[in-house]
């Protein structure tokens, strides 16, 4: 069977395992042979299903195959044999004794007629060997373990312990791929495909009605494929008939583990005693020859939830990413060599090729690192030990550090003397930790620098350890065990991993033979690694233990090489030049540890050693003769070459950004040339409007992110080089959807506060000093409960208290080129053909007084909503009801779907509890309890792997959502003299940075940072106002939008919560419409324009915002005490100043 062929079944082992096609499952384990589940096998053998057990194992071996198989089978039958004997049943024993214990006498008849003289005792315990037998249970539970050493160390298991890491639902994945495929193919695309089959080809039906093929004449029978589709799967497909095994990733690389002998198992012979095997005996394999699955993976362990009140559906739902999209604009990529001819064909458009800027560092770059948020921010370390911070859109070097040893008293005498002999120093290498809140130096000479980040030119010192004797050659971060680490490898042939924190060395890998050159660390699913490369050409990779390498392999070119992976972390390549400058860039076959492309166009001779990087999983770049090559990662040929203007040395540093829109290039004249794709330039030109006086103060212009400390940063999730792999950063919002930030536009940075003038506060009073647009009305509309931007940007949803749907929808025109939501432009209230409306299924109690409810799948394709009644899941594009379940009491208040997992939702009660339930399967996975009234807000962090709840208690609380454990709770500290009602929600939304989040209540807004649940910012009316009703952060998280009971909208500045600008009632509200009767109740921000957001309001309407464009945002920040605006104070100061709590 074909390697491919063989994954395929491991795909439908998932898909019947997640569908619960229990006996099918282990059928097809067993006759395929691929997979032995020793889950199912325990189980099997506690229960005494002998005929079953023996018949599991027959897929992977028989009785004579070798002596642990043989040791396996009599194990099995001697204790079938003993339980009969031990139920004085003398028939069923001689039977036994006959058919499955007669073959061992051929092997040892003494044994076998030791065994058979068992049935003449009145009790086989009178047998000295077996007078410590216990009952049947404690017997089967110690013949497993000796069995389950026996399958581990048994040869024909090998490879087939451990079911591969498989995204959920990978089969429909693929499938829902192939739909989106053909439904590009067809002649006449419909904008929203209605798919009933997959047992012939999509085909859209003819204008005029035209059916769509027979199964007669579906090409997958046999007639020729139209031109440009991918041939039928056969012969000549993918599933090609070359045998192949298919170890798990890494495995391959993982070939040659230490050895692992099993003497009391290889030499122990059958025999009458109970099993036992001598204490130290090792029987485990290398951690990544046979990864062990993960507790969790659904594919192995099947949990059971608390599902007792939940009626089971005979289908069982499940949502995709992708099905039921409007297919032809879905963006599918392809990796295989099929699709590279017509990547190759768009590749120019979209590589950075126009110079658009040239900045002059003063001495020669030797590495550049782009900040993985403020993708305009350019890092470099230089030849003589510089450090230079440039703001490339604006060509300002915001940060110059010269090199100079921070504490030379705790330096080792080593380095002390070298710098004596000779203070030069060279930056190796820079690089920015996954949340760009610490960059790290590596030197040539024995220690690396770690900086914190605070925003704009604000860089503290934070770490400088003494790693290695001689030069440190390269720095990455990682994060195992979800602790942030620094990784470094250097001259003393060693590589070294500490803490992020405080310095403290957890590991040092030692086993190369040469200088290590490069680390680059990356994790499989739940498995973390580092590969390292040493100047003697060999690769190894290590895991986080003291176990040495897994695996010892050759680099083309044996010299200096570098390694990186794809943006999404699936393919892995190498760049390296030998010491003949002959230079390779090759793609790594993970699986057997092999080249598996070998990239083509490289100089014969190069002049130095050449640096290369990824971008966009299409693209390799790297700097040779004098120019930047780049490649197609399908295409082994070249694809185009680019001199930039000229004045590149002959192998130039490079370095992509983290969108792959720009590329910094070190020229010959101690300078950097910065390239463009189109996208790069509109990116740059939004900063072109910032001063870069040299004479600015502290804080003009600083860049727009906030900082974490460096205790919270310890918990952030990316992994080196890997941490370019995700292009986008994700917001999860108010209302439980998870956002895509890789559209988002960035903001313009905040322009210098010029303290010669007073500061005021932006108020806008007329309608005519902003731009609001109310849309469309719905008569049957009552007040708007919740509100929602789509993730694309181009409609609103809002629910309204009647349980009714609203879906706003902007079309593409000439006044509106993007088709996005604006102010400027009317939408269409959308329904579809059929008429139908999204209604929530409703008790018998008045919906008015219901908590309604709604989250947003991340495709836009389903919103899960309730209003008091049942659970609905609608499709977005049909408004069909796909299913109802949850049936009140508890009733739903509020809906989270997981960030990774689209079939998994949160769903918080108004019995106070929380429960995490499974779509797909129909179960409940969990019930988390820990509040006191119903649950207001539910919040996801994909960084901490954490569940943020919040509810009518005023409490908060932090789950693990891996084991979904409490980890904190805390009480929200409500402002004396404020009395909040008796059901005062309180609503939770996390930063972009994954790390802090918003709490929302009545009577304040505050900043939490969540690994210590602590208060960093808060925000207090006075005691006059009125009360907030909603909040949200902007979709770049630098502003805090807010509504309140008198119908005021608020705009603060995010990073201290400062006031800027102020919205009255009577620049929306038309003149009749008193604000004590109209009011917003929600808030939602717009996906992409930070500046945009909409209210729903208590009379049925909504209203976009967008500022006036001769403005361009929301006021100006005030100024600032303590220096950088993005700061946020580690003490909370209760309330704003004064003037803002009287402007309030």
């Amino acid at each position: 069977m074909s390697s491919l062929s063989r994954e395929l079944v491991f795909l439908i082992l998932q898909f019947l395992d997640e569908e619960k096609f229990k006996e099918t499952v282990h059928k097809l384990e067993q006759e395929s042979g691929f997979f032995f589940n020793m889950k199912y096998f325990e189980d099997e053998v506690h229960n005494g299903n002998w005929d079953d057990v023996e018949k599991y194992l027959s897929g992977f071996t028989k009785v004579d195959d070798n002596r642990y198989s043989m040791k396996i089978f009599f194990e099995i039958r001697k204790q079938k044999y003993l339980e009969a004997l031990d139920k004085h049943d003398r028939a069923k024993a001689v039977e036994i004794l006959v058919k499955d214990l007669k073959v061992f006498s051929t092997f040892n008849e003494e044994l076998f007629k030791e065994i058979t003289q068992l049935l003449t005792l009145e009790n086989f315990r009178e047998n000295e060997q077996l007078s410590k037998y216990g009952d049947t249970k404690s017997a089967r539970s110690i013949m497993l373990v000796e069995l389950k050493k026996l399958i581990e160390a048994n040869p024909l298991f090998r490879d087939k312990l451990q079911f591969p890491n498989l995204k959920n639902s990978r089969l429909r994945t693929l499938i829902n791929q192939s739909l989106n495929w053909q439904h590009q193919l067809c002649k006449n695309p419909r904008p929203n495909p209605d798919i009933k089959t997959l047992f012939v080809d999509h085909t859209c039906g003819q204008p005029n009605g035209a059916r769509a093929p027979s199964p007669a004449n579906n090409p997958l029978l046999g007639s020729l494929p139209k031109a440009g589709v991918f041939p039928p799967l056969g012969a000549h497909g993918p599933f090609q008939p070359t045998p192949a095994p298919v170890p798990t990733p890494l495995a391959g690389w993982m070939s040659n583990p230490p050895t692992v002998t099993h003497p009391a198992v290889s030499g122990g012979a059958i025999g009458l005693g109970s099993p036992s095997i001598p204490a130290g005996t090792s029987l485990s394999h290398s951690a990544l020859k046979h990864p062990r699955t993960p507790p969790t993976n659904p594919s192995v362990d099947y949990p059971s939830g608390d599902s007792d009140h939940l009626s089971k559906r005979t289908r069982p739902i499940g949502i995709s990413d992708e099905i039921n999209l409007p297919v032809n604009v879905l963006p599918v990529s392809f990796t295989g060599h099929s699709h590279s001819h017509s990547q190759a064909f768009s590749a120019p458009e979209d590589l950075p090729k126009t110079v658009t800027r040239t900045l002059n560092q003063g001495s020669s770059p030797m590495s550049m690192d782009f900040h993985p948020v403020q993708q305009t921010l350019l890092l470099v370390g230089t030849n003589v030990g510089d450090i230079g911070l440039w703001e490339v859109g604006s060509r300002e070097r915001l940060v110059l550090r010269n090199f100079k040893v921070w504490d030379l008293g705790a330096c080792s005498m080593p380095l002390q003397a070298a710098l004596v002999k000779d203070p030069g120093v060279s930056v190796n290498r820079v690089i920015w930790s996954p949340d760009g809140s610490l960059f790290g130096v590596a030197y040539s000479r024995h220690i690396v620098q770690i900086y914190s980040y605070h925003g704009g030119d604000e860089v503290r010192q934070h770490l400088e350890i003494d790693a290695h004797v001689g030069g440190v050659n390269d720095i990455a971060f990682s994060h195992p065990n979800k602790q942030l680490c620094v990784i470094t490898c250097g001259d003393d042939k060693t590589i070294k991993v500490w803490d992020a924190t405080n310095g403290a060395k957890q590991y040092i890998f030692e086993g190369h033979e040469a200088p290590v050159y490069s680390v680059c660390p990356h994790h499989k699913e739940n498995i973390q690694f580092i590969f390292s490369t040493a100047l003697d050409g060999k690769i190894k990779a290590w895991l986080y233990d003291n176990l040495g390498s897994r695996v010892d392999y050759e680099a083309p070119g044996r010299w200096c090489t570098t390694m990186a992976y794809s943006a999404d972390g699936t393919r892995l390549f190498s760049c390296g030049t030998s010491k003949d400058g002959e230079s390779f860039i090759v793609e790594w076959n993970e699986s057997e540890g092999a080249v598996k492309r070998t990239y083509q166009g490289f100089r014969k001779r190069s002049l130095g050693v050449v640096q290369f990087d990824t971008t966009k999983n299409r693209f390799l770049a790297a700097g040779d003769d004098f120019s930047i090559k780049f490649w197609d990662m399908d295409n082994v040929q070249l694809l185009t070459s680019i001199d930039a203007d000229g004045g590149l040395p002959a192998s130039p540093r490079i370095r992509f950004n983290k969108d792959g829109c720009l590329l910094a290039v070190s020229t010959n004249d101690n300078g950097i040339k910065i390239l463009a794709t189109s996208d790069g330039i509109r990116l740059l030109r939004t900063f072109e409007n910032l001063s870069y006086d040299a004479s600015r103060t502290s804080e003009n212009s600083k860049p727009t992110i906030s900082p974490i400390s460096a205790a919270a940063a310890a918990a952030a999730t990316s992994a080196g080089l890997a941490d370019r792999a995700a292009s986008m950063v994700s917001i999860p919002g108010m209302n439980g959807d998870v956002r895509s930030l890789a559209d988002v536009k960035p903001r313009i940075t905040e322009e210098s506060n010029d303290k010669s003038k007073v500061w005021k506060l932006t108020e806008l009073s007329e309608p005519n000093q902003c731009r609001s647009l109310r849309l469309p009305e719905n008569l049957r509309a009552t007040k708007i409960s919740r509100l929602i931007f789509t993730n694309s940007g181009n409609a609103i949803l809002a629910l309204a208290s009647n349980a009714i749907h609203l879906l706003w929808k902007w079309q593409r025109t000439e006044r509106n080129s993007s088709g996005k939501a604006t102010a400027s432009v009317a939408p269409q209230l959308w329904q579809p053909p059929s008429g139908i409306m999204m209604t929530n299924d409703v008790t018998d109690s008045n919906p008015e007084e219901a908590v309604p409810c709604f989250a947003l799948s991340k495709n836009d394709s389903y919103v899960m909503s309730a209003s008091g009644g049942k659970i609905s899941l609608f499709n977005m594009m049909t408004f069909k009801t796909m299913a109802t379940f949850m049936p009140p009491p508890p009733a739903a208040t509020f809906l989270a779907f997981h960030p990774q997992d689209n079939n998994i939702i949160a769903i918080g009660m108004d019995d106070s509890s929380i429960q995490i339930y499974n779509v797909r399967v129909d179960e409940v996975k969990s019930k988390l309890k820990g509040h006191s009234k119903r649950i207001t807000g539910l919040a996801f962090s994909h960084a901490l792997n954490v569940l943020v709840s919040s509810g009518a208690d005023s409490q908060l609380c932090v789950w693990s959502s891996d084991g979904w454990e409490k980890q904190k709770n805390r009480f929200l500290q409500i402002p004396t003299g404020r009395t909040p009602t008796a059901q005062s929600d309180t609503r939770v939304q996390f930063h972009q940075d994954q790390i802090h989040f918003l709490v929302v209540h009545e009577t304040q807004l505050a900043i939490f940072e969540t690994t210590k649940l602590e208060c960093v910012k808060q925000w207090v009316p006075r005691e006059s106002s009125a009360p907030i009703t909603h909040a949200t952060f902007s979709c770049d998280s630098q502003l805090v939008y807010a509504c309140f009971l008198d119908a005021t909208v608020c705009v603060f500045s995010a990073a201290n919560l400062k006031l800027r600008c102020r919205i009255n009632p009577s620049a929306y509200l038309p003149a009749g419409v008193s604000s004590s009767n109209v009011h917003p109740l929600v808030i939602a921000a717009h996906p992409q324009e930070p500046n945009e957001f909409a209210l729903g309001l208590s009379d049925g309407g909504v209203h976009v915002f967008e500022p006036l464009e001769s403005e361009g945002k929301w006021g100006v920040p005030p100024p600032v005490d303590n220096g950088s605006t993005s700061s946020m104070p580690a003490t909370p100061p209760v309330g704003g100043s004064g003037s803002d709590q009287a402007q309030r």
